[in-house]
């Protein structure tokens, strides 16, 4: 016995969590997690460009011709 008590204080604090989230800053969490940062989803941009230039000359050399485009791949 005896864990009543604090079974009631855990159901209190989850309502509480569940129903009052009003005091959520949202604009911490998005610095946070770097979201409508334009400077840096810019330097993410160019980092993909960059990487799919560095990247696009392998794929002229080891090209299967497994695309999309109608043509055969040679691979059954």
């Amino acid at each position: 016995m005896g864990r009543g008590r604090a079974k009631a204080k855990q159901v209190k604090v989850a309502r509480q969590l569940k129903y009052n989230s009003g005091g959520t800053d949202l604009d911490r969490l998005r610095d946070e997690l770097g979201v409508g940062d334009s400077s840096r989803n810019d330097d993410a941009d160019d980092l993909n460009d960059e990487l799919a230039d560095r990247y696009a000359d392998y794929a002229d050399d080891y090209d299967t011709g497994d695309d999309d485009d109608g043509r055969p791949s040679g691979r059954r």
